[in-house]
């Protein structure tokens, strides 16, 4: 692997951070500021990575996302962040061997006022050499712009990067910018033929 691929691109939410709680706090959130009642953990988790749903209908029951729901999970997110997130075990000592031997970068469908409060409670923004959030491009995965963008800043040709996440978004975009993809499992999706722990990741990347 280390021979071929120069530049490792890593989702962030239920790949290398379990963001469950405080998502799922912070939609629920929203939804009693709009008078909604809440919804079951595995029912937003489940929409967070689909594709095929309207976001801002299935979690508020609107057309379009308004700033005031972005204000109001950001006021629930910067309020529990700190005690409702973590990295998955063994995460850590991963990245930091990795970074021996690759540029490591993120790109996160989040905002980057909460991904580099995250990044930063955890000790592991140092860790990147690029953060590309959603609010840095004009569209975020599954469209590639997110990638593309991090191939542009380190001039790298798509077949020396890879991506790694958790979600057929993550894959999607790696498809549509012509990087190879490895999916893992332990995060919110519930897929078939991916790395069930970190341990396995670091033999592929590592090897």
């Amino acid at each position: 692997m280390q021979d071929r691929i120069r530049l490792l691109i890593f989702d962030m939410d239920g790949t290398i951070i379990d963001s469950s709680a405080v998502i799922c706090g912070a939609i629920n959130y929203v939804r009693s500021k709009l008078g909604l009642a809440p919804m079951a953990q595995d029912k937003l988790l489940y929409a967070v990575n689909e594709m095929n749903i309207h976001s801002p209908r299935y979690f508020y029951e609107v057309e379009e996302f308004e700033a005031s729901h972005i204000e109001w999970f950001q006021e629930y997110y910067t309020a529990h962040y700190a005690q409702d997130t973590k990295l998955y075990e063994g995460m850590r000592a991963l990245l930091e061997d990795l970074k021996v031997h690759y540029k490591l970068t993120l790109a996160t469908n989040a905002y980057r006022i909460s991904a580099m409060q995250m990044l930063e409670h955890l000790k592991i923004a140092r860790l990147f050499d690029s953060i590309v959030c959603a609010d840095d491009v004009a569209r975020s995965k599954p469209h590639p712009d997110m990638l593309l963008k991090i191939l542009d800043q380190f001039q790298c040709p798509s077949e020396r990067a890879l991506m790694i996440g958790d979600s057929l978004k993550d894959k999607e975009a790696a498809d549509r910018a012509e990087i190879d993809t490895i999916l893992v499992d332990w995060g919110f999706s519930n897929l078939q033929d991916a790395i069930k722990k970190v341990e396995e990741l670091r033999k592929i990347l590592l090897s």
